[in-house]
């Protein structure tokens, strides 16, 4: 099977379908700082970096696919307008990016089609003609002479990913094929935290705004344990944070927010306390998938971003204490993405890059098994 991803970014949803035998031929992402890392990481594949509803773009990609004789498509529009993370704007013009894909779809006409989206793709509706229109409306009028349409909205928690992150699926099939693309069944067990990280040993954050001798007194093993961090993995860093947010999270518990917590309530640089949704400042929990990944994974002031942690006992003021109080590392956010331990990214990347590329990724372990539906007549 030869593939043409669309929206490709750097590549995370595919980092799988080599290993299952399908060939990425042709991809397109419009910016080219990600284009270009996606062309390091699989460097077999013919990237095309450009705007696709260029026409000059799109009429490239077109013959590029041709030439490999494409028989899918994958297709992973932006999100933006659409996400609840993001404005929900019916008027952002990234909705209508299904548009080209349906051209694509038109001229190409491959015998299967995988498009993925925010649950509310579902329910935004698109200027066509003059008219607007549902996008599922939309793919159905474009596709549905020609093509067997399955709609899905899926929690990718149910397919062996550690992260709860639901999405709308279409698997799109040619009419007349033996086989259709029909979604596989979720799995029995679903996979925690625990599971996917609980047995990285604990990583103290890096207090950027503190001098070397009060980290040393915070965090006497800050070094050792991050030589130990680094030699499981090179992107296994320990995160950069503020002392103040860092001191309110060694007294938060697991799976609670600092919010809770009067004595070390999160406090602003003036001694103010901060105004925030009860979601941020917040530590995961190690027996359930992680909560969603989002963009700005990094900051403790974001939406569920902290390490679960583990009761260490009393500080010297009588109060609990936990440790790891940081958000996750970035070797962390791969394994509750799903990523594969030996994904080939290179060694220059920048870290706060990754980071946020992840944020907007779908997990590549639901791609695989969707695909491995696809393929195992």
């Amino acid at each position: 099977m030869k593939v043409l991803s669309l929206f490709a970014n750097i590549g995370v949803a595919e980092a799988y379908l080599r290993g299952l035998g399908i060939e990425v031929s042709v991809a397109n992402e419009l910016l080219e700082r990600r284009a270009k890392l996606y062309s390091e990481i699989y460097p077999e594949t013919e990237m095309i970096s450009g705007d696709i509803t260029n026409a000059k773009i799109f009429n490239h990609v077109i013959e590029a696919a041709k030439n490999k004789k494409v028989d899918c498509i994958m297709a992973t529009p932006p999100c933006q307008g659409m996400s609840t993370a993001g404005q929900q704007d019916e008027e952002d013009e990234r909705n209508k990016l299904i548009m080209p894909v349906m051209d694509a779809v038109h001229i190409l006409k491959p015998n299967y089609v995988f498009i993925e989206n925010v649950p509310n793709f579902l329910n935004t509706a698109i200027e066509v003609k003059g008219n607007n229109i549902l996008i599922p409306k939309y793919i159905e009028n474009e596709l549905g002479n020609e093509y067997e349409i399955h709609s899905y909205t899926i929690n990718t928690k149910n397919y062996s990913v550690p992260q709860v992150r639901e999405r709308a699926i279409f698997l799109i099939t040619k009419k007349g094929l033996s086989h259709i693309w029909l979604l596989p069944k979720p799995d029995e067990k679903i996979i925690t935290m625990r599971d996917a990280i609980g047995n990285i040993p604990s990583i103290d954050p890096y207090i950027k705004d503190i001098s070397k001798k009060e980290m040393k007194e915070m965090f006497p093993e800050y070094e050792e344990k991050k030589e130990r961090a680094l030699e499981i993995s090179r992107w296994n860093i320990p995160p950069h944070h503020i002392k103040r947010q860092v001191v309110s999270m060694m007294h938060t518990p697991t799976g609670k927010t600092a919010f809770d917590n009067e004595k070390y309530f999160p406090v602003k640089e003036n001694g103010t306390p901060v105004k925030g949704y009860r979601n941020t400042y917040k530590r995961q929990n190690w027996d359930t998938p992680a909560y969603t990944v989002t963009m700005d994974n990094r900051k403790i002031s974001s939406q569920n971003n902290v390490h679960p942690g583990r009761y260490l006992g009393k500080d010297k003021n009588g109060d609990d204490v936990y440790s790891d109080a940081r958000t996750l590392t970035l070797f962390e956010l791969m394994l509750v993405m799903s990523l594969p331990s030996d994904w080939p990214v290179p060694e220059k990347t920048s870290e706060a890059f990754l980071r946020r590329i992840i944020g907007e990724g779908i997990p590549p372990l639901f791609v695989k098994k969707v695909f491995e539906k696809l393929i195992e007549r």
